[in-house]
């Protein structure tokens, strides 16, 4: 809809901007008067759920967020830690679920050139991408439109802009039938003296538009990201973005190469909300304002309004800073990269943004008091009480252990995911050391023998049972995977996503999933640098299963010393490390086989789950272990099971399972657990280790031959497992 600025300002229009009548009234306080059209859309996306965090800031402040090698923490586009030699690592993780609903493929793929730009912007090469994928049923009719739009988005952006997509985790759940989620990650590196921030300084600067023309796309995707869905949610296209990776790649050269310059005071991307969200950001972080001529945006369509140019969502832009009398010095680069270049303003010490339009103030916005002052709320909680434990003698054993193994490793939640990881591009840059189907992937810092491991986790089952239980885990076991492969683990980011916080209930998932995070995250002392929060995941008062999506960076000094899940020769021994009760509430043992969702999710100890990490990497730093993997979804046998498929060499398992019930043991999804596959010689040095650290460590077998040997189960040849592994989505794909 293209809006005039003299449009009058009624209770309806207010309201179809998504503001309550006390922040209408706070509007009208800031301003001292009614607002334009264009002011009324600036309040608007500024105090949207998606640019505001006003339903959750208050409690994202009990997150840990400092540590010594933390140099920025939540606040600026993304985190940064210190991996020594001048060197940094910048990272974030996004929601782009609404858009990715209504349009999948671009949803999918603006949300990956949006993570990018929030990495770059604070001056850093973009070195991998990451992804946490949520799908409905899918028996759903709309979810294999809605995977293979996604898919094709992400690996079709990502492959273009040449960053490798190295993982990520997909799962299905009926609670996303109408609301995916499409949660996308991006590590950079960057040296820690050429790191940019966005707070705008000096009066008379000029402010410079860069990137793409600004287009009708996009116009309130920040507020639609801030509603349910409803049934009229596939009219919103229009509010969906469309993006071009290959201008986006010239975008990242472009920006770099002016960043290597000393002429930038300041740089932001041109995410939600658009030219209205960063020049708000940069202008208040600095405690400056900022006078835009609007006629000197560079426009793809004809008759654009005030209205439209700030509010517009166009893909592919930047806002910048200079030092003055560098314009054309910097205009030069972005000519050679074939990106417009624009003069829009300058800083001014009003503290106000000004926009001016043909000669006319179209809208004059205190921006100190427009960002500080966005509403915080404290909204009514319930706590989630959790759910009773479920003891595993209750719960039946299968007629056939074999063939409930086979049945797990080929069903959605855990069957291969090469369909998905065979369309994203993980090896370009060539830098790739461990590629997707890992505990964690891990990419080389270029040139040197240091390397970055990355993962996505989180079980939404877990924390729909116990949120704090599940929060606690979701951390652990990210935590866990960047362990696994020897990396120590340093900083997450999070994407936080929920219903609608509008319900007790669903807030009460949200502080519960906040409170485990926070534990865990001081525990294991790895602090949160950045994220996300997507509240309104839901459908007709539907929501989705709470899923706080968490990201976890770790770094391997010595990247040598990496190791994955595969054994590497027959005659190595098992270990299983941690305890294991066999407990099966909220496991998927209970899910697939008996169609049920009951129980609480298994417990988290973190003190438990520190000093078997700890121990574990010890181990693998000390180069005593040929292969590792963690314990998950499924449990022991499923672990087992992954592993013989990523060596293709069999193992014999005998284990002690005490008065556990096999199922139990076999399946149940205990906490704090490891795999490992050591050398003959080496068993002995380990165990030593493992009782000097008390640690629980248990033999269980040997790796050889071309079959799975375990207690209760008859033997699983190598190829009948790859074959129920890798049939299930690549069958689901292929029907029409």
């Amino acid at each position: 809809m293209t809006w005039n600025n003299n449009v009058e300002i009624t209770d309806a229009l207010v309201k179809e901007h998504g503001l309550s009548d006390d922040e209408y009234a706070l509007c009208l306080k800031i301003l001292g008067r009614t607002p334009t059209l264009t002011e009324l859309g600036i309040f608007s996306v500024m105090w949207s759920e998606h640019c505001s965090y006003k339903s959750s800031k208050l409690h994202l402040k009990t997150l840990p967020t400092k540590a010594p090698w933390v140099i920025h923490g939540p606040g600026e586009n993304a985190g940064v830690i210190d991996i020594g030699d001048n060197q940094a690592i910048i990272f974030k993780m996004e929601s782009h679920n609404h858009p990715s609903y209504i349009e999948p493929y671009q949803g999918a793929a603006t949300g990956v050139g949006g993570i990018l730009r929030d990495v770059f912007t604070m001056g850093a090469r973009p070195i991998a991408n990451m992804n946490a994928l949520r799908f409905g049923s899918p028996d759903h009719p709309k979810t294999k439109h809605l995977l293979s739009g996604v898919v094709d988005g992400i690996g079709g952006y990502g492959n273009c802009v040449g960053v490798p997509t190295v993982g990520g985790e997909t799962n299905f759940h009926p609670s996303y039938d109408g609301n995916i989620l499409v949660n996308a990650m991006t590590v950079g590196l960057a040296d820690q003296d050429k790191i940019f921030l966005s707070a705008a300084a000096g009066i008379g600067n000029p402010v410079i538009y860069v990137g793409s023309k600004t287009g009708r796309d996009g116009i309130h995707g920040a507020t639609m990201a801030s509603a349910e869905f409803t049934e009229d949610t596939e009219e919103k296209r229009p509010t969906v973005q469309v993006g071009d990776p290959f201008t986006e790649k010239l975008l990242i050269e472009a920006c770099l190469e002016l960043m290597s310059t000393d002429m930038v005071v300041a740089i932001q991307d041109m995410g939600a909300a658009g030219l209205t969200s960063s020049s708000v950001e940069m202008a208040s972080g600095g405690g400056v304002g900022f006078a835009f001529n609007l006629d000197m945006v560079p426009q793809r369509e004809e008759g654009m309004t005030p209205y439209e140019m700030m509010l517009s969502e166009s893909q592919e832009r930047m806002l910048i800073v200079l030092h003055p009398g560098r314009e054309a010095e910097a205009k030069a680069i972005f000519d050679k990269w074939d990106l417009d270049f624009a003069v829009i303003g300058k800083i001014t010490d009003t503290g106000n943004l000004t926009l001016t339009f043909k000669g006319e103030v179209v809208a004059d916005i205190p921006t100190q008091p427009l960002a500080d002052n966005s509403p915080e709320y404290d909204r009514p909680w319930v706590k989630t009480e959790p759910k009773a434990e479920l003891k595993s003698a209750d719960i039946a054993a299968p007629e056939d252990m074999k063939q409930a193994l086979l049945t797990m490793i080929g069903s959605p939640n855990l069957c291969s995911r090469d369909w998905i990881w065979q369309q994203y591009d993980h090896q370009v840059m060539a830098d790739t050391i461990q590629k997707p189907g890992g505990d964690a992937a891990v990419v080389r810092v270029h040139g040197t023998d240091k390397a970055i491991a990355i993962t996505t986790d989180c079980t939404p089952r877990y924390c729909y049972a116990d949120p704090v239980e599940g929060g606690k885990q979701a951390v652990a076991e990210t935590w866990r995977n960047l362990t696994a492969v020897g990396a120590t683990p340093l900083a997450i980011t999070d994407c936080l996503n929920f219903g609608n916080p509008e319900r007790p209930e669903i807030m009460g998932q949200f502080v519960g999933c906040i409170e485990g995070m926070r534990e865990a995250c001081l525990v294991l002392d790895y602090p949160v640098v950045s994220g996300n929060v997507s509240l309104y995941n839901e459908t007709n008062g539907t929501g989705i299963h709470p899923t706080p999506a968490i990201g976890g960076v770790g770094i391997l000094n010595q990247s040598h010393k990496m190791i994955t899940i595969a054994p590497q020769n027959e005659g190595e021994v098992l270990l299983l490390v941690g305890e294991t009760k066999g407990h099966l509430g909220a496991s998927l043992y209970l899910d697939v086989l008996e169609g049920r969702e009951e129980g609480a999710p298994p417990p988290v100890d973190l003190a438990t789950e520190k000093k078997n990490g700890d121990f574990v990497r010890a181990q693998i730093d000390g180069e005593q272990i040929a292969a590792c993997h963690d314990i998950a979804d499924g449990g022991l046998y499923i672990a087992l099971a992954e592993m013989v498929m990523a060596a293709k060499i069999g193992m014999t398992v005998t284990v002690d399972m005490a008065d556990i019930p096999a199922h139990a043991f076999a399946f149940g999804e205990d906490q704090a657990r490891y795999i490992l596959s050591v050398p003959a010689t080496n068993v002995d040095g380990v165990l030593a280790a493992a009782q000097k650290s008390e640690v629980t460590v248990q033999n269980i077998g040997n790796t050889g031959g071309d079959q799975l040997t375990l207690n209760a189960i008859a033997p699983i040849s190598v190829s009948e497992l790859l074959k129920a592994h890798q049939g299930w989505m690549a069958d689901y794909m292929s029907i029409d």
